[in-house]
């Protein structure tokens, strides 16, 4: 099989003759050998593991993802974010936890916009009320 790991700026593991990969979605992990049927799905983040033809083991931290499988013979992943190191150990204490802090500040922006938003659309629709103030509708 052929494993493809990319981010918006770079190709991280583009390997052929890639034996089985392993990886991580919503519903725990799974694993992929050789003409598995096509398959997508969204990883969470998490450490992809590989077994190259010469039984060597690597591994990529990812932040989260797409995985599709095509053919049964190409692995392609997309994801913001992704790692590629020997030291499985290290992957998973530091690299992980830095992936984690940053999707938690990234939902917290997401949750502080989306408030922000609401607060502008119930000034305009206060605003749009017959009466002009909307103080009468609790608003």
């Amino acid at each position: 099989m052929r494993l493809r790991i990319t981010t918006p700026l770079a190709a991280v593991i583009d390997q052929d003759e890639v034996g089985i990969v392993a990886a991580e979605d919503a519903s725990g992990s799974f694993a992929i050998q050789p003409r598995h049927a096509d398959f997508l799905t969204c990883l969470t983040v998490s450490v992809v593991r590989w077994i190259d033809r010469d039984g060597g083991q690597h591994f990529c931290a990812v932040r989260g993802g797409v995985m599709s499988v095509t053919g049964g013979r190409q692995v392609a992943i997309a994801t913001r974010e992704a790692i590629a190191g020997d030291d499985l150990a290290a992957l998973d204490q530091d690299i992980l936890a830095r992936f984690r802090e940053n999707q938690e500040a990234e939902r917290a922006e997401v949750f502080g916009n989306t408030q922000m938003q609401l607060n502008a659309i119930r000034q305009m629709v206060r605003h749009l009320r017959p009466g002009g103030g909307g103080r009468e509708f609790g608003l």
